[in-house]
Protein backbone atom coordinates (compact mmCIF):
# COMPACT_ATOMS: atom_id res chain seq x y z
CA UNK A 1 0.00 0.00 0.00
CA UNK A 2 2.71 2.46 1.30
CA UNK A 3 4.76 1.65 -2.20
CA UNK A 4 1.26 2.43 -4.50
CA UNK A 5 0.99 5.77 -2.69
CA UNK A 6 4.49 7.16 -3.28
CA UNK A 7 4.27 5.69 -6.98
CA UNK A 8 1.20 8.11 -7.33
CA UNK A 9 2.92 10.45 -5.18
CA UNK A 10 6.01 10.42 -7.77
CA UNK A 11 3.47 10.53 -10.60
CA UNK A 12 1.94 13.61 -9.86
CA UNK A 13 4.87 15.58 -9.25
CA UNK A 14 6.67 14.79 -12.51
CA UNK A 15 3.37 15.84 -14.14
CA UNK A 16 3.70 18.97 -12.74
CA UNK A 17 7.07 19.63 -13.97
CA UNK A 18 6.59 18.62 -16.80
CA UNK A 19 3.58 21.33 -17.54
CA UNK A 20 5.27 23.83 -15.90
CA UNK A 21 8.65 23.11 -18.24
CA UNK A 22 6.37 23.16 -21.14
CA UNK A 23 5.84 27.15 -20.88
CA UNK A 24 2.93 29.57 -19.31
CA UNK A 25 0.91 28.05 -21.97
CA UNK A 26 1.19 24.40 -20.28
CA UNK A 27 -0.04 21.43 -22.37
CA UNK A 28 -3.11 22.67 -24.10
CA UNK A 29 -1.19 25.29 -25.51
CA UNK A 30 -3.84 27.85 -24.29
CA UNK A 31 -2.34 31.30 -22.20
CA UNK A 32 -4.24 31.32 -18.49
CA UNK A 33 -6.92 33.85 -17.98
CA UNK A 34 -5.49 37.50 -17.47
CA UNK A 35 -7.48 40.58 -16.54
CA UNK A 36 -6.63 43.49 -19.10
CA UNK A 37 -8.77 45.81 -17.13
CA UNK A 38 -6.20 46.35 -14.16
CA UNK A 39 -2.39 47.40 -14.84
CA UNK A 40 -0.04 45.87 -12.95
CA UNK A 41 2.37 47.57 -11.23
CA UNK A 42 5.95 46.85 -11.44
CA UNK A 43 7.14 43.81 -8.72
CA UNK A 44 9.43 46.52 -7.09
CA UNK A 45 9.16 50.10 -6.31
CA UNK A 46 10.27 53.07 -3.98
CA UNK A 47 8.50 56.12 -3.16
CA UNK A 48 9.60 59.29 -4.85
CA UNK A 49 9.60 60.55 -1.13
CA UNK A 50 13.32 58.74 -0.65
CA UNK A 51 14.56 60.83 -3.17
CA UNK A 52 13.80 63.96 -1.81
CA UNK A 53 16.57 65.95 -0.19
CA UNK A 54 16.26 67.49 3.47
CA UNK A 55 16.84 70.72 2.23
CA UNK A 56 14.11 71.18 -0.74
CA UNK A 57 11.65 70.06 2.71
CA UNK A 58 12.16 72.41 4.86
CA UNK A 59 11.47 75.94 4.70
CA UNK A 60 13.59 78.93 6.37
CA UNK A 61 12.30 80.08 9.37
CA UNK A 62 14.45 82.80 9.80
CA UNK A 63 15.50 84.84 6.99
CA UNK A 64 14.77 86.92 3.90
CA UNK A 65 14.03 84.34 1.40
CA UNK A 66 12.32 80.85 1.53
CA UNK A 67 14.04 77.68 0.45
CA UNK A 68 11.79 76.33 -2.38
CA UNK A 69 12.43 76.46 -6.31
CA UNK A 70 10.32 80.42 -6.77
CA UNK A 71 12.63 81.60 -4.09
CA UNK A 72 9.78 84.16 -3.58
CA UNK A 73 10.01 86.18 -0.27
CA UNK A 74 8.10 85.38 2.98
CA UNK A 75 4.71 87.99 1.49
CA UNK A 76 4.96 86.75 -1.66
CA UNK A 77 2.58 84.50 -3.29
CA UNK A 78 3.35 81.62 -5.46
CA UNK A 79 2.93 82.08 -9.35
CA UNK A 80 -1.03 81.23 -10.01
CA UNK A 81 -2.51 80.01 -13.46
CA UNK A 82 -6.65 80.61 -13.83
CA UNK A 83 -9.16 79.72 -16.64
CA UNK A 84 -12.66 79.40 -16.68
CA UNK A 85 -14.97 77.43 -18.84
CA UNK A 86 -13.30 74.05 -18.54
CA UNK A 87 -16.15 71.69 -17.80
CA UNK A 88 -19.16 71.92 -20.46
CA UNK A 89 -21.67 70.43 -18.62
CA UNK A 90 -21.96 72.98 -15.68
CA UNK A 91 -22.96 76.36 -15.86
CA UNK A 92 -19.97 77.42 -14.71
CA UNK A 93 -16.35 76.18 -13.92
CA UNK A 94 -13.01 77.36 -13.18
CA UNK A 95 -9.33 75.81 -12.63
CA UNK A 96 -7.13 77.14 -10.81
CA UNK A 97 -3.03 76.05 -10.05
CA UNK A 98 -0.92 77.73 -7.51
CA UNK A 99 2.44 76.00 -7.25
CA UNK A 100 1.65 72.35 -6.83
CA UNK A 101 -1.92 72.96 -5.26
CA UNK A 102 -4.61 72.32 -8.41
CA UNK A 103 -8.76 73.03 -7.46
CA UNK A 104 -11.18 72.84 -10.24
CA UNK A 105 -15.00 74.45 -9.61
CA UNK A 106 -18.17 73.56 -11.07
CA UNK A 107 -21.32 75.89 -10.41
CA UNK A 108 -25.02 73.92 -11.09
CA UNK A 109 -27.90 76.57 -11.36
CA UNK A 110 -29.99 78.68 -9.83
CA UNK A 111 -32.53 75.55 -9.93
CA UNK A 112 -35.82 74.57 -7.89
CA UNK A 113 -34.55 74.15 -4.55
CA UNK A 114 -35.12 69.99 -3.35
CA UNK A 115 -36.20 71.00 0.82
CA UNK A 116 -38.49 73.69 0.45
CA UNK A 117 -39.11 73.79 4.25
CA UNK A 118 -35.68 75.01 5.01
CA UNK A 119 -35.52 77.52 2.26
CA UNK A 120 -36.43 81.61 2.62
CA UNK A 121 -39.08 82.00 0.00
CA UNK A 122 -37.63 85.64 -0.28
CA UNK A 123 -34.26 84.84 -0.82
CA UNK A 124 -32.02 81.45 -2.59
CA UNK A 125 -30.21 79.03 -1.32
CA UNK A 126 -26.09 78.36 -2.14
CA UNK A 127 -24.66 74.87 -1.33
CA UNK A 128 -21.32 74.44 -0.92
CA UNK A 129 -19.59 70.94 -1.49
CA UNK A 130 -15.77 70.76 -1.17
CA UNK A 131 -13.97 67.22 -1.70
CA UNK A 132 -9.92 65.88 -1.88
CA UNK A 133 -9.62 63.47 -4.58
CA UNK A 134 -8.30 61.03 -3.38
CA UNK A 135 -4.63 60.92 -4.67
CA UNK A 136 -4.82 64.79 -3.83
CA UNK A 137 -2.70 64.00 -0.82
CA UNK A 138 -0.18 62.24 0.01
CA UNK A 139 -2.03 59.72 2.02
CA UNK A 140 -4.68 58.35 0.02
CA UNK A 141 -7.77 59.24 0.85
CA UNK A 142 -11.49 58.04 0.30
CA UNK A 143 -14.64 59.24 -1.93
CA UNK A 144 -16.46 59.60 1.25
CA UNK A 145 -16.77 63.25 2.54
CA UNK A 146 -14.67 63.10 5.94
CA UNK A 147 -15.52 65.51 8.68
CA UNK A 148 -12.27 67.91 7.43
CA UNK A 149 -14.16 68.20 4.18
CA UNK A 150 -17.21 68.94 5.85
CA UNK A 151 -15.80 71.46 7.51
CA UNK A 152 -13.68 73.38 4.67
CA UNK A 153 -17.26 72.95 3.08
CA UNK A 154 -18.99 74.83 6.01
CA UNK A 155 -15.83 77.32 5.43
CA UNK A 156 -16.52 77.84 1.97
CA UNK A 157 -19.81 78.36 2.58
CA UNK A 158 -19.61 81.47 5.03
CA UNK A 159 -16.98 83.01 2.64
CA UNK A 160 -19.10 82.88 -0.50
CA UNK A 161 -22.61 83.83 0.79
CA UNK A 162 -21.93 87.54 1.90
CA UNK A 163 -20.66 87.50 -1.81
CA UNK A 164 -23.61 86.38 -3.89
CA UNK A 165 -27.01 87.96 -4.06
CA UNK A 166 -28.77 85.57 -3.16
CA UNK A 167 -32.14 87.82 -2.90
CA UNK A 168 -31.97 87.56 -6.83
CA UNK A 169 -32.91 84.06 -6.91
CA UNK A 170 -36.09 83.55 -4.86
CA UNK A 171 -36.89 79.93 -3.87
CA UNK A 172 -33.98 78.72 -5.71
CA UNK A 173 -30.58 76.81 -5.08
CA UNK A 174 -27.25 77.12 -6.23
CA UNK A 175 -24.48 74.27 -6.10
CA UNK A 176 -20.76 74.77 -5.83
CA UNK A 177 -18.60 71.96 -5.89
CA UNK A 178 -14.88 71.98 -5.63
CA UNK A 179 -12.61 69.46 -5.47
CA UNK A 180 -8.86 69.43 -4.70
CA UNK A 181 -6.96 67.83 -7.52
CA UNK A 182 -3.15 68.16 -5.66
CA UNK A 183 -2.87 69.75 -2.30
CA UNK A 184 0.26 71.71 -1.17
CA UNK A 185 -0.65 73.25 1.57
CA UNK A 186 -3.58 74.69 3.04
CA UNK A 187 -6.13 74.77 0.03
CA UNK A 188 -9.54 77.22 1.46
CA UNK A 189 -7.83 80.05 0.35
CA UNK A 190 -7.77 78.98 -3.35
CA UNK A 191 -10.91 76.69 -2.93
CA UNK A 192 -12.80 80.54 -2.26
CA UNK A 193 -10.80 82.09 -4.95
CA UNK A 194 -11.77 79.53 -7.21
CA UNK A 195 -15.05 78.86 -6.42
CA UNK A 196 -15.95 82.64 -6.78
CA UNK A 197 -14.64 82.51 -10.16
CA UNK A 198 -16.69 80.14 -11.39
CA UNK A 199 -19.43 81.84 -9.95
CA UNK A 200 -18.66 84.83 -11.94
CA UNK A 201 -18.21 82.12 -14.67
CA UNK A 202 -21.88 80.91 -13.79
CA UNK A 203 -23.63 84.30 -14.80
CA UNK A 204 -24.39 84.57 -10.71
CA UNK A 205 -24.88 87.65 -9.90
CA UNK A 206 -22.41 88.93 -7.05
CA UNK A 207 -21.54 91.85 -4.83
CA UNK A 208 -17.42 91.27 -5.63
CA UNK A 209 -15.39 88.79 -6.13
CA UNK A 210 -14.11 86.56 -3.02
CA UNK A 211 -10.53 86.26 -2.47
CA UNK A 212 -8.76 84.17 -0.25
CA UNK A 213 -5.58 84.42 1.23
CA UNK A 214 -3.47 82.14 4.50
CA UNK A 215 -0.65 83.12 6.37
CA UNK A 216 1.18 80.66 8.47
CA UNK A 217 2.77 82.09 11.70
CA UNK A 218 5.55 80.67 13.31
CA UNK A 219 7.56 82.43 16.42
CA UNK A 220 8.22 85.92 14.60
CA UNK A 221 7.95 84.75 11.24
CA UNK A 222 5.11 85.30 8.55
CA UNK A 223 4.49 83.11 5.45
CA UNK A 224 2.26 83.69 2.86
CA UNK A 225 0.54 80.76 0.92
CA UNK A 226 2.72 78.20 2.33
CA UNK A 227 3.10 74.73 1.02
CA UNK A 228 2.76 71.60 2.95
CA UNK A 229 6.67 71.21 3.34
CA UNK A 230 6.71 74.73 5.11
CA UNK A 231 3.30 73.65 7.63
CA UNK A 232 5.08 70.44 7.84
CA UNK A 233 8.69 72.30 8.95
CA UNK A 234 6.96 74.55 11.04
CA UNK A 235 5.19 72.32 13.06
CA UNK A 236 8.54 70.59 14.06
CA UNK A 237 10.54 73.77 14.76
CA UNK A 238 8.60 75.90 16.67
CA UNK A 239 7.10 76.11 19.97
CA UNK A 240 3.68 75.43 20.08
CA UNK A 241 2.67 79.02 21.89
CA UNK A 242 3.72 81.06 18.97
CA UNK A 243 2.20 78.81 15.85
CA UNK A 244 -1.18 78.97 13.99
CA UNK A 245 -2.73 79.32 10.45
CA UNK A 246 -4.89 82.52 9.55
CA UNK A 247 -7.27 82.12 6.34
CA UNK A 248 -8.97 84.92 5.22
CA UNK A 249 -11.46 85.90 2.64
CA UNK A 250 -11.59 89.29 1.16
CA UNK A 251 -14.15 91.28 -1.01
CA UNK A 252 -11.77 93.21 -2.64
CA UNK A 253 -13.32 96.46 -4.39
CA UNK A 254 -15.87 96.79 -1.71
CA UNK A 255 -13.02 95.99 0.72
CA UNK A 256 -15.13 94.32 2.96
CA UNK A 257 -13.72 90.26 4.63
CA UNK A 258 -16.49 87.77 4.02
CA UNK A 259 -14.55 85.13 6.00
CA UNK A 260 -11.94 84.53 8.66
CA UNK A 261 -10.59 81.09 10.21
CA UNK A 262 -7.68 80.67 12.74
CA UNK A 263 -6.03 77.62 13.92
CA UNK A 264 -3.32 77.20 16.44
CA UNK A 265 -2.51 79.42 19.38
CA UNK A 266 -1.29 83.17 18.83
CA UNK A 267 -1.06 86.64 20.07
CA UNK A 268 -3.31 89.42 19.80
CA UNK A 269 -0.39 91.56 17.97
CA UNK A 270 0.28 88.04 15.40
CA UNK A 271 -3.66 87.70 14.62
CA UNK A 272 -3.61 91.37 13.32
CA UNK A 273 -0.17 90.92 11.71
CA UNK A 274 -1.20 87.81 9.62
CA UNK A 275 -4.93 89.52 8.81
CA UNK A 276 -3.04 92.58 7.55
CA UNK A 277 -0.88 90.62 5.19
CA UNK A 278 -3.81 88.17 4.07
CA UNK A 279 -5.65 91.24 3.08
CA UNK A 280 -2.23 92.51 0.95
CA UNK A 281 -2.21 88.97 -0.31
CA UNK A 282 -5.68 89.60 -1.50
CA UNK A 283 -5.18 92.92 -3.40
CA UNK A 284 -1.95 91.09 -4.89
CA UNK A 285 -4.15 88.34 -6.09
CA UNK A 286 -6.89 90.39 -7.63
CA UNK A 287 -5.28 91.68 -11.15
CA UNK A 288 -4.60 87.88 -11.79
CA UNK A 289 -8.11 87.03 -11.66
CA UNK A 290 -10.20 90.00 -12.88
CA UNK A 291 -7.33 89.17 -15.74
CA UNK A 292 -8.52 85.74 -16.28
CA UNK A 293 -12.67 87.01 -15.82
CA UNK A 294 -11.90 89.54 -18.77
CA UNK A 295 -10.46 87.31 -21.32
CA UNK A 296 -13.38 84.84 -20.57
CA UNK A 297 -15.94 87.06 -21.09
CA UNK A 298 -13.91 88.67 -23.81
CA UNK A 299 -14.10 84.79 -25.11
CA UNK A 300 -17.83 84.10 -24.62
CA UNK A 301 -18.59 87.74 -26.26
CA UNK A 302 -20.33 87.80 -29.36
CA UNK A 303 -18.21 88.88 -32.31
CA UNK A 304 -18.73 92.82 -33.52
CA UNK A 305 -20.91 93.09 -36.83
CA UNK A 306 -19.19 94.32 -39.53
Amino acid sequence: MAQWFWSMAESVVSEKLKTTSEGPRGRTGKMPPVDRRRIRGPDESHSPYHFVTEESMKCLASGDRRVDDSQRGPLDLRPIFARCGLISQAKGSAYIEAGNSKIICSVYGPRETERKDETDMKSGRLVTDMRFAPFACRKRGAWVQGNEEKDLSQGLLESLRPGVCLHKYPRSQIDVCVMVLESDGPALAHAVTCASLALADAGIEMYDLVLGCTVRHTGTTQLLDPTFAEVQDDQSGASVDSQGTVTLSLMPNMNQVSGLQSDGVMEQESIKAAVQACIEGCFKLYPAIQHTLLKTVRKKAPPPES
